[in-house]
């Protein structure tokens, strides 16, 4: 415990603080976090836009310049991790959770009754439902995790820093990111894993319970939650315990499979040639709305401003501030790729992914709905098990989902408690397992308190309003990665 920085005790005080507030007044730090988040969705939602858009910008330059020749390492190192297994893992730590909860969900709700700019439950919002599900999910979330992990890899395995936030920043501020700026930076990075991590344990242990209820009447209230949890808990600690290159190597792949293995079965037991043909139409309607949607601001009366901040705006903040987590945890299993294999990856592949996944599952939601069977008359964690119902193989899919959804829960938690261990301990490579413990069951702790007091909403609300301040460190770190990009292949040139 030797290793063990101030910022660990700083952010353990806030987190008790912050839930203890939740936890005794629950109704006012959701109105006080719900006020300041429209404030942030309503003054700041053109910068969100703006900075999201320069992040693929920027994103896309560095992979076809000049510094993607830069490797993440010494120049003779090569990968820790095959690809199958690195795309596993920055996948399942990306999503995860998110993608079998919202699957379904996402898509038939802008369908039926948030199509932003179609009628709802035309044709046209049909496919406007996935294209916009591709949108939030895709090519701009992974940008944004890219270039934070980006920074992060090349400081920590090219020029041997520490694995910090803070450590990102030298560039500009050079020693006193050493000091009580970097111990700032580090905490509110700490902190926002934390609550981002912790309501995807919530959710995750929602659909469980939801899913366990559908299939074998467990009761849908707080005591099952609580057992889901205690059992996921020990389960990932077990697998933190194991380290890296075993516990959440094995997860990942079995993520793959399993993913892989109800997609499949969702090809082909559902509206297969309807499927085929939504994903070609609306990936291309994606690429087609990418710049207009990638700017919309929605600034004149008429222009569906409310559809902008309950989702774009939302999804922009959410995403950055679970930056800090999947950004450390990409970077911590990139080294050895050179700049251009890892940001054409992370750019790419879970775009591809993720779009294949939602024209499954949305397409499929969209025609059982119009098949007669109202989908929407279901809590969101239940849209996936009632969809389920109305296809073949109904059970099989159901109990696939659950492990999915369960084996998704570990490896999330189980990164996250090793990221947390990275940024408690002065940014160590293999955090003692003592510290990886204490967060992992702060994690579950947090969790469990916010279902008891139904506060899911209010903490999503305090993870928004982080994403602010936070968002202000990536413009930093952006410039501190170029002008360190720019020297480094200064050096590279005068070698040869």
């Amino acid at each position: 415990m030797k290793k063990v920085s101030r910022v660990f005790y700083v952010t353990v005080a806030l987190v008790i603080i912050t839930v203890f507030f939740g936890a005794v007044f629950p109704e006012q730090f959701e109105q006080i976090t719900g006020n300041i988040k429209s404030f942030v969705a309503t003054r700041f939602g053109w910068y969100y836009m703006l900075l999201m858009s320069a992040l693929v910008i920027f994103s896309i330059f560095i992979a076809l310049s000049p510094y993607g020749q830069i490797r993440l390492g010494k120049d003779n190192e090569e990968p820790d991790f095959s690809t199958p297994t690195w795309v596993a893992m920055l996948f399942s730590a990306g999503m995860g959770i998110g993608l079998v909860f919202y699957g379904a969900a996402e898509p038939l709700s802008h369908y039926m009754s948030n199509a932003p700019t179609a009628d709802e439950g035309s044709g046209k919002a049909f496919k406007e439902g996935l294209t916009y599900a591709y949108f939030h999910w895709g090519l701009h979330v992974w940008a944004m995790y890219g270039i934070t992990a980006l920074a992060l890899a090349f400081f920590q395995f090219r020029k041997e820093e520490p694995g910090l936030i803070s450590s990102t920043l030298k560039p500009l501020f050079g020693e006193k990111v050493n000091g009580p700026l970097g111990k700032v930076i580090d905490v509110l990075a700490v902190f926002a894993t934390v609550f981002g991590v912790a309501t995807s344990l919530g959710f995750g242990a929602v659909q469980i319970n939801g899913g366990l209820s559908h299939l074998f009447g467990l009761d849908v209230d707080f005591s099952s939650q609580f057992m889901i949890i205690a059992v996921v808990t020990i389960l990932f600690l077990i697998s933190a315990w194991s380290g890296l290159s075993k516990g959440i190597k094995y997860l990942s792949n079995t993520n793959m499979v399993l993913a892989i293995v109800l997609l499949i079965i969702v090809l082909v037991v559902g509206p297969t040639l309807l499927i085929l043909n939504m994903f070609t139409e609306t990936f291309g309607m994606y690429m087609d709305y990418l710049i207009k949607s990638s700017f919309r601001t929605s600034p004149l009366e008429g222009d569906n401003r409310g559809w902008l901040d309950a989702w774009t705006i939302f999804y922009w903040a959410w995403w950055i501030s679970w930056a800090p987590f999947v950004g450390m945890f990409i970077a911590r299993i990139s080294r050895g790729r050179t700049v251009r294999q890892f940001m054409t990856g992370v750019l790419i592949l879970p775009t591809l992914v993720v779009s294949i996944w939602y024209a499954a599952f949305g397409t499929t939601a969209g025609d059982v709905q119009n098949s007669g069977t109202d989908l929407t008359q279901h809590a969101t964690e239940l849209v996936l098990f009632n969809m389920f119902d109305q296809l073949p193989m109904s059970l099989i899919l159901s109990i696939v989902a659950i492990l999915l959804i369960g084996s998704f829960f570990i490896t999330s938690a189980d990164s996250a408690t090793f990221v947390l261990g990275m940024q408690s301990t002065h940014g160590s490579l293999e955090p003692p397992n003592g510290i990886k413990i204490t967060w992992g069951i702060a994690q579950s702790s947090v969790a469990l308190i916010l279902l008891y007091v139904g506060g899911l909403q209010a903490i999503q609300n305090t993870i928004i309003v982080a994403a602010l301040p936070f968002s202000f460190i990536m413009i930093l770190m952006v410039i501190a990665l170029f002008k360190a990009l720019s020297r480094e292949l200064q050096v590279i040139n005068r070698r040869r």
